[in-house]
């Protein structure tokens, strides 16, 4: 009987990498090796093949913690896991699950948060990202992560700077390519005529970066925020120099505790053209009423652990 390749793969790669493909062309890398401060995704691929992120803020070296897709925050407990310049790291632990399939490939990692200054654990983080295949080569990356604290709890305190950030590629930025940032609410560019913050601070369900890539095309990156999460719809760090992030901290701390973990949910949709507003609702009711992933005991041979799906 022939092997019957599924239409979705979680290839490992050397170097500490790990290759999200569909239909043999990879959408999505993951990227956890020690000579970086933390994980992070690169690419991340529209359906032309053109990676619609990138490393590092185009004019600004003090931004080369902009790694792509990453998470991070700014103040833990008084410790930045934001910036490159302190002792903070986030390291990749264990991963847990490899899995292909024709609908979907997922990832799913343990990361660990703590202060190089003293190598106790502050946070284990788990991470389970979704890739799935949208029409005309477009590509879901669904990201869920559950933050589980060492000590009875652990602040993450008031910041706009975390926790899930994208850094968009420089063609489709504003103020260095074509692009541009529109919101759910129908509000467009970080400022506006009279350089007051538009975007900027602004609660959204969801937010989208579009512009032109090779060979004539537009295609862009809406990134959606998920009702579960705190503070949803949360405000936003968005710039017109190409990144946006939904900050659930940026008008209060949000607590994780051993009783009652942080859990994070995420979508970016790597889409063809511009942005279509209504198309993106509908999306964004779609990914409200998904269900939740988690991480069990391996009930198959040689699997440790499979991720279970919940209604």
């Amino acid at each position: 009987m022939a092997f019957k390749f599924p239409r979705c793969q979680v290839i490992p790669q050397a170097g500490h990498q790990v290759s999200i493909q569909i239909d043999c062309q990879e959408r999505v890398r993951w990227h956890y090796g020690p000579n970086y401060t933390r994980p992070f995704f690169f690419p991340f691929n529209g359906p032309s093949g053109t990676s619609l992120t990138r490393i590092g803020h185009p004019g600004a070296s003090n931004h080369d913690h902009h790694q792509s897709i990453w998470f991070a925050h700014n103040k833990v407990m008084g410790i930045d896991f934001w910036s490159e310049t302190t002792t903070a790291r986030i390291r990749q632990k264990e991963w847990l699950v490899y899995e292909d399939g024709e609908d979907e490939a997922i990832l799913a990692t343990r990361l660990v948060w703590y202060d190089g200054h003293d190598p106790a654990e502050l946070l284990d983080q788990m991470v389970i990202a979704i890739v799935r295949p949208g029409p005309n080569n477009e590509t879901f990356l669904e990201v869920q992560t559950t933050f589980h604290p060492k000590a009875d709890s652990i602040e993450f305190q008031q910041s706009n700077f975390g926790v899930f950030a994208v850094r968009v590629a420089k063609n489709i930025s504003e103020h260095f390519g074509g692009g541009r940032l529109t919101n759910s609410e129908g509000l467009v560019g970080e400022k506006d005529a009279a350089g007051k913050p538009n975007i900027f601070g602004k609660t959204a369900r969801w937010m989208d970066y579009s512009g032109p890539v090779p060979g004539d095309l537009t295609e862009g990156i809406t990134y959606f925020d998920h009702p579960s999460n705190p503070s949803y719809p949360s405000g936003w760090h968005v710039r017109e120099d190409g990144w946006m992030c939904a900050s659930p901290c940026m008008s209060t701390a949000v607590t994780t505790k051993k009783s009652a973990p942080l859990q994070l949910r995420y979508l970016l949709h790597a889409h063809q053209g511009s942005l279509d507003a209504q198309r993106a609702n509908t999306i964004a009711q779609q990914f409200a009423t998904g269900p939740t992933y988690d991480v069990v005991k391996g009930t198959k041979p040689h699997r440790q652990y499979e991720v279970r799906r919940q209604p």
